[in-house]
């Protein structure tokens, strides 16, 4: 049996590299001294298969197959273009090459020259090319859709399409076998939905290939040379298509279902398409031997050009032939000529019926609910009709535009959320990498995306014919390296006014952290724009201690800290000619992996916000752009803190204009220990937890895990799949990521049958879930989880924690209404089971990323997973060191599920300030203005409330009086140097530091002290400077002059913006005097906005300013719009 051809689970990039090896161990078996060389450039959906052929290196190198990672997919074709003239070298080592090809479909688009040589100079007879193409059919990680087919097939390229990953290794084998006998490459299509899943490949002996009498022509068929220039070249491609007819003759890739003597009838299916179309028939309770005996086969095509051997003799011996494929009509389009040749009159339909009338989609991917109808009514002639479930002839679920939506965003830390940021009146075009997501970010950036390689060449024929003059082009490093280096040249040659900013973060991270395909320093890079000959080159760093070597860069290119990135930008701007900025920051995320493996120093700073001092303005969000600054809802209102699991550490966020931020020197977070239950416990309650009845997997078991990118989703359902695979049930995986991993909507797919026959496609369908595990509400009400969904028959395990979404950053007071998600989920499931397992995974496990097996565990508990205990600790035992952890989470569900009283004296989540009631509210505020002043002041407040609420309780209008309640007390409580200082040093922070952090010795302030700080020249606004622990002394000095607040000896409360803070207290009240008068029950709505005006009112210093401004204004629309109600 083949050691690389063995039943096992596999991904689609693991088949791959089974691929090569089982070829390799095929060579050996038949006495042939071969090698292998696969040469590629990533990009999804073939993101992570360099990843895993460095993985499998030491079995690669004992093959003698060579990983030769390319600058870019043409340069690779050229590498592999080499493998084939090696069997024809005198100097030669082995007896030939065989060769793979890896590119995503714009990688062919651009490499159409080296491929079509290599597919016309030809393959060796002992070698054999590959060309894998990431065909993305659905555009899920694409700037475009795109299918290969047509493209190859005008080389005279022959075309595989496998219908799984299971099908690799075969359609593979016989494609390097096909191309030894006909010198032809042959293109590999590994689209998207099938290269990114993972299934069960069934253990299989290596075949046995015939090889046929073929007619090589007057020139031959393989790599030769001389062979100069000629028409001759052209003309071998018709023989090598006539040997490749021949091979499938005799070692025919396609086949028939079932047998099917005297058909009448044929159905096609195509590739991936295959398995939509098992599964329509297994749903609608039809097999391919029920079609066989009415006369119908039921013909599978791998082959799709040359035209299959097979396909051509079935369809001469029926009248109606219906061709089910994705996307374009290829082997529609090539039977429906051979027909007409042969003057067949064939009822051919596929795309179209005879009548015109559209039956598929040409321009989406197909899926089981998609093929269904038209399938239905196509056999129905036949007598053989197809069940279809009622949800597959609706109208698919469409995007809610009133739900929030889960976009991929810049990383916590992403040197990209500073460096693509643009001064004012200007304007930039994104180019391919993370950084394309500034365009929808409000950055005035976009105007459309170009090939990667080509970013800014558009801009010489844009600019001649517009006023701009100038624009910035965002270009990343890896691009850059690619092919990018090649459109500034051209900018230069053209003369354009552009501004290169060259995004230098060290990784290709859009695919996955991956390091550049060679090695180039920055110091490199600018001495080459240098000779390139743009006007000038400078570099902008977040840390300048890296060019402490004066020498590192030319005397000519100016550095600058980060900070200065407007004013260089500015300057930049006006040059004329091409300029170029490169910003120097290493990728957050990758930064992050390599803390984790000890390659990267660990953080020695983590900022914390003072949530009481913070008054949820959001600039820090708005300098910072970081996801790590998240919202939080305390007893006054939402306020904002740092998430230090995701911390990355950038601190751009300490450039909010606000003095609730302090950073922590040499500290790392401190486990709450006093919650964690022992294992001891734990092992105590899981041994008396009922043992649940597993639900059935007899038929498909569909589960959807769906969550954010980064958060393990793509590892819980790695953790089902082979849990279910140890279990003995077959299983299937489909991960969509695309951008996910930067903050996007992550979902995974699994399906699971004791019966392989019953599993076809991988993706589960519409209405077809039947649990889904849902780490994230906005997620999961997305419109690709709702439309697998079914009232009827889904169950739904939520993760109820709020995390915010990437617009929040740039709108802080935006609200995602959970309660209308929460009530959207319940209209969708059967059932829906709600917890905040992120909460008991931060708090008990002391690990966020283990969320998603909490919730497993809970699935489990109610019997909602069919594989046993047994199988999932086995396939925990093999996640090395977070195995412990997802143990204790597992068991943590399982309890949540069946006793979750007892998790509760362990959480203590609930606030300390238990505020129910409208009485209990104002009681508190009116207990914090005795604290804030003192018991005068905050009498004056009761009283102001007991005058509206005279008026609101004759009305029934409670909601106005809280709305006073807590607008009243927000403008009373003004935030002036005396309440900074009494929050710091009153409350018991820095009791609350030292639990959160295992060293508080050095901690750094971050103020703006108005008799200190100087106004920035470049901003006009006033600075922050970082003040050491000597201010503690002061701000206990300061909360102990509270009293001097508003006396003639408050020497804060004369500057102007205390002056502001009071009149607009006095201002409110006469406002809420102005309301006690007015208020009535037809204008009660008008009232409450009224009433709440204070409330947008936030910040410090000019940001505050900003707001009262924007109140004021919002203040006189509101009134005229009163009077019209009076």
């Amino acid at each position: 049996m083949a050691r690389y051809y063995q039943s096992k689970f596999v991904t689609g990039t693991e088949a791959l590299v089974d691929l090569l090896l089982a070829q390799a161990e095929l060579d050996e078996i038949h006495n042939l001294n071969t090698a292998g060389l696969v040469s590629g450039y990533r990009g999804s959906p073939l993101a992570r298969l360099d990843q895993t052929l460095w993985q499998h290196s030491k079995q690669l190198i004992q093959a003698n197959i060579r990983f030769q990672p390319a600058v870019n997919e043409d340069l690779a074709a050229d590498a592999l273009i080499g493998t084939q003239k090696v069997e024809t070298d005198p100097d030669r080592q082995v007896n030939g090459v065989f060769g793979m090809w890896y590119g995503k479909g714009p990688g062919v688009d651009r490499s159409g020259d080296a491929l079509k040589h290599g597919n016309a100079y030809g393959s060796s007879p002992n070698g054999g090319v590959l060309v894998i193409v990431g065909d993305d059919h659905g555009c899920v990680s694409s700037s475009m859709s795109h299918q290969s087919d047509l493209t190859m097939m005008a080389w005279s390229m022959p075309v595989l399409h496998p219908a799984s990953v299971a099908d690799y290794m075969s359609v593979g084998l016989w494609g390097w076998a096909a191309s030894r006998v006909s010198g032809a490459w042959f293109g590999f299509k590994a689209i998207s939905e099938v290269v990114e899943s993972g299934a069960v490949r069934e253990s299989k002996p290596f075949p046995d290939y015939n090889v046929p009498h073929v007619d090589p022509g007057p020139d031959g068929l393989h790599w030769r040379w001389p062979d100069l220039p000629g028409p001759q070249i052209e003309k071998r491609l018709a023989y090598k298509l006539k040997a490749v007819e021949e091979f499938a003759k005799l070692n025919p890739i396609d086949y028939l279902l079932a047998p099917c003597e005297h058909p009448h009838a044929l159905l096609v299916t195509v590739g991936k398409a295959h398995k939509d179309v098992m599964e329509a028939l297994r749903v609608g309770g039809l097999t391919p031997s029920e079609l066989a005996q009415q006369g119908v086969a039921f013909l599978h095509i791998r082959l799709v050009y040359p035209l299959s051997p097979l396909l051509s003799e079935l369809a001469t011996q029926v009248s109606h032939i219906f061709i089910i494929e994705e996307k374009a009509a290829i082997v529609e389009m090539l039977l429906a000529h051979q027909l007409v040749k042969l003057q067949k009159m064939t009822n051919l339909i596929g795309k179209h019926n005879q009548l015109g009338q559209k039956l598929l989609p040409a321009d989406v991917e197909l899926r089981p609910s998609r093929v269904a109808v038209p399938l239905s009514g196509w056999l129905q002639q036949f007598n053989l009709f197809l069940s279809v479930p009622p949800e597959w002839s609706t109208t698919p679920i469409q995007h809610d535009a009133t739900l929030p939506k889960r976009t991929p965003y810049f990383c916590a830390g992403c040197p990209h959320s500073t460096s693509t940021r643009l001064p004012d009146n200007s304007q930039a075009q994104p180019g391919i990498g993370c950084h394309v997501m500034a365009t929808w970010m409000d950055r005035n950036t976009g105007n459309g995306l170009l090939p990667m390689g080509g970013e800014g060449v558009d801009w010489i024929g844009h600019a001649p014919f517009v006023n701009r003059s100038h624009v910035f082009q965002n270009l990343g490093d890896g691009t850059y390296f690619h092919s990018g280096h090649l459109a500034i040249r051209q900018s230069v040659a053209a003369g354009s006014h552009i501004t290169y900013k060259l995004l230098f973060n060290d990784a290709v991270a859009m695919t996955g952290g991956q390091p550049l395909d060679g090695n180039i320093t920055l110091s490199q890079i600018v001495s080459l724009m240098i000779a390139e000959g743009v006007k000038e080159v400078v570099v902008v760093t977040n840390d300048l201690d890296k060019y402490k070597d004066k020498n590192c860069l030319p005397a000519k290119v100016k550095l600058y800290e980060r900070d200065y990135l407007e004013d260089v930008q500015k300057r930049l701007r006006d040059i004329i000619g091409v300029t170029v900025l490169i910003y120097d920051q290493a990728c957050a995320t990758e930064l992050r992996r390599k803390r984790k493996r000890g390659l990267a120093p660990k953080l020695t700073r983590r900022a914390v916000i003072n949530e009481l001092v913070c008054e949820g303005c959001g600039d820090c969000q708005i300098q910072s752009n970081c996801l790590a600054v998240i919202p939080v809802k305390t007893p006054l209102g939402t306020k904002r803190k740092i998430d230090q699991h995701v911390c990355n550490s950038d601190l751009s966020c300490l450039k909010g204009f606000c003095p609730s931020f302090i950073t922590v020197e040499n500290a790392n977070p401190r486990a709450d220990l006093s919650k964690i239950i022992t294992q001891t416990e734990l092992d105590k309650i899981i041994h008396k937890l009922p043992q649940p009845t597993l639900a059935s997997a007899e038929i498909p078991y569909e589960i959807l895990l769906v969550g954010i990118g980064g958060t393990g989703i793509v590892t819980a359902g790695h953790l089902l799949a082979n849990a279910a695979q140890l279990d003995g049930c077959f299983v299937s995986l489909l991960n969509f990521t695309g951008f996910a991993q930067k903050g996007g909507e992550a979902i995974t797919h699994i399906r699971l049958c004791h019966d392989q026959d019953k599993l076809h496609q991988v993706r589960i369908d519409r209405g077809r879930a039947n649990l889904v595990i849902a780490a994230d509400l906005v997620a999961a009400t997305g419109q690709n989880a709702r439309e697998v969904m079914s009232r009827g028959s889904t169950k739904c395990i939520l993760n109820t924690h709020e995390t915010q979404v990437g617009t929040m950053l740039r709108s802080p007071m935006l609200d995602l209404d959970h309660p209308k998600m929460l009530d959207t989920l319940n209209q969708h499931t059967q059932v829906l089971h709600a917890i905040d397992a992120e909460i008991m995974a931060a708090h008990l496990v002391g690990d966020k990323d283990q969320t998603n097996i909490i919730l497993m565990g809970y699935a489990w508990q109610l019997g909602k997973i069919p594989i046993t205990l047994t199988g999932i600790n086995n396939a925990m035992q093999e996640l090395g060191t977070s195995a412990d952890n997802a143990r204790r989470a597992f068991c943590l569900g399982r309890i949540a599920a069946a006793q979750p009283d007892i998790l509760q004296k362990h959480l203590n989540i609930t606030p300390p300030e238990n505020i129910k009631s409208l009485d209990d509210l104002i009681m508190h505020r009116y207990q914090f203005l005795v604290d804030y002043q003192n018991e005068r002041y905050a009498m004056r407040y009761l009283s102001r409330i007991a005058q509206v609420q005279m008026v609101t309780q004759q009305i029934d209008a409670e909601e106005i009086t809280q709305s006073v309640a807590e607008n009243l007390f927000k403008l009373m409580a003004y935030k002036d140097e005396y309440e900074v200082a009494r929050l710091y040093v009153k409350t018991g922070f820095f009791d609350k530091l030292r639990s959160q952090f295992d060293n508080t010795e050095t901690l750094r302030f971050h103020l703006s002290l108005p008799l200190f700080n100087r106004k920035d020249p470049r901003t006009g606004q006033r600075g922050k400077k970082e003040y050491g622990s000597w201010i503690v002394p002061v701000f206990r000095f300061l909360a102990a002059c509270k009293s001097l607040r508003g006396t003639v000896f408050d020497i804060f409360g004369y500057q102007e913006e205390r002056k502001q803070e009071r009149n607009l207290l006095l201002e409110y009240e006469r406002l809420i005097d102005f309301l006690i008068e007015k208020m009535e029950r037809n204008n009660l709505a008008i009232c409450r906005q009224i009433a709440e005006l204070p409330n947008q009112v936030r910040g410090f210093g000019h940001v505050k300013q900003k707001a009262m401004k924007n109140m004021m204004e919002r203040k006189e629309i509101l009134l005229k719009e009163l009077q019209k109600v009076m």
